[in-house]
């Protein structure tokens, strides 16, 4: 007999994954991907609590497939974080509500410094965060599959694999080789995959 944890996980991981097929993608993801290939600077990513997670691990993802990329915590950006950004940098910010006032003040604060295209990834109708960007990827309605309602695992989910459609899409926009990987990744197994000697194999 199935334990009833099983049956209560394999009910949260369907609703991750009714979550993110329920996404429905417009002309909005391909603004996003002709923003961030025309980016004549950096890409920097944001987000707020388990938001920021996902941006930071963006940030390290794009890096990896050929394009520059770094995150700032929202919170740390008034207190000096936000030298970081330069003109033209392309901002790329999550944020399932909109609301949080440090995502929304750091858009602020970089419009002041001539930053780029901003693209909001975000779920809430009524999210600030609309206003404030210029390209929105829509995350759609969720609804959270904790017994609460509360504990965001399907929106990091759908948040998630937005970043990684963005990422993987725009890698092959930018024809990135498996040469031009490994020299960015050249440790660890994705490493020694890589590497030229190893083109064959893939």
């Amino acid at each position: 007999m199935r334990s009833r944890y099983i049956e209560r996980a394999k009910a949260i991981l369907a609703a991750e994954a009714a979550a993110i097929s329920a996404v429905e993608l417009t002309t909005s993801f391909d603004d996003a991907i002709e923003a961030m290939y025309s980016c004549a600077s950096k890409i920097i990513t944001t987000g707020m609590g388990k938001a920021g997670f996902v941006a930071r691990k963006f940030a390290a993802t794009l890096c990896s497939t050929g394009t520059p990329a770094v995150y700032v915590q929202p919170g740390e950006a008034a207190h000096g974080d936000l030298g970081i950004i330069a003109k033209g940098d392309c901002i790329v910010v999550f944020s399932t509500s909109g609301k949080t006032r440090e995502v929304l003040e750091i858009l602020t604060l970089a419009k002041h410094l001539d930053c780029g295209t901003v693209v909001g990834i975000t779920s809430h109708t009524d999210s600030d965060l609309r206003f404030a960007s210029d390209i929105i990827i829509d995350m759609g309605i969720i609804a959270e599959p904790c017994s609460l309602g509360l504990t965001p695992t399907a929106s990091v989910a759908v948040m998630a694999s937005i970043s990684h459609a963005l990422t993987l899409v725009l890698m092959e926009k930018k024809n990135i080789t498996r040469r031009d990987y490994g020299l960015r990744h050249h440790g660890g197994y994705l490493g020694s995959m890589a590497r030229e000697d190893n083109e064959a194999a893939g």
